[in-house]
């Protein structure tokens, strides 16, 4: 192994359907998530629209270096999962989206694992720090852009 795997978790005062809506939307990435600038559907599922088989294209910066990146959808289930596999970028990632009922509304959970072998091997506990940091951001961001009234998807 040797590589990123990080999980973050928060309750976030909302139903799952409201918090997945909004979360699983590729068209607010920009909006919540640490360091994206533009999301892009650049492929529809196979049905048509975003579900599984949708790619998504994400320009981001980390560690001030800008990252264009391919996200293919391998699970959808919405409220519940959304799955992502980088298909073209740097760094081999797998990001997982999970929100499940509370008894104070929704656990947000969002886990990123990548970066075998190499130069991520090595640098795997600075990139986990830094990953883990972004992510816990991220659910914060998500929390308040659904409390300030951002529309569900």
């Amino acid at each position: 192994m040797g590589g990123i795997d990080v999980t973050v978790r928060r309750v976030l005062p909302f139903p799952p359907e409201r918090v997945a809506g909004y979360a699983m939307d590729w068209r607010h990435d920009a909006e919540w998530t640490q360091g994206i600038r533009t999301a892009e559907l650049t492929r529809p599922a196979d049905g048509g629209g975003f579900g599984a088989g949708a790619e998504v294209t994400r320009t981001a910066y980390f560690l001030g270096r800008r990252i264009d990146y391919v996200l293919k959808v391998t699970g959808y289930e919405p409220p519940r999962l959304l799955d992502m596999r980088s298909v073209a970028g740097p760094l081999p990632m797998h990001v997982t989206y999970t929100f499940e009922p509370h008894p104070r509304g929704t656990l947000a959970q969002l886990r990123v694992r990548g970066g075998q072998g190499g130069f991520y091997r090595l640098a795997a506990p600075l990139l986990s720090r830094r990953v883990r940091s972004s992510l816990g951001k991220d659910l914060r961001d998500l929390e308040r852009r659904l409390t300030e009234g951002a529309p569900d998807g």
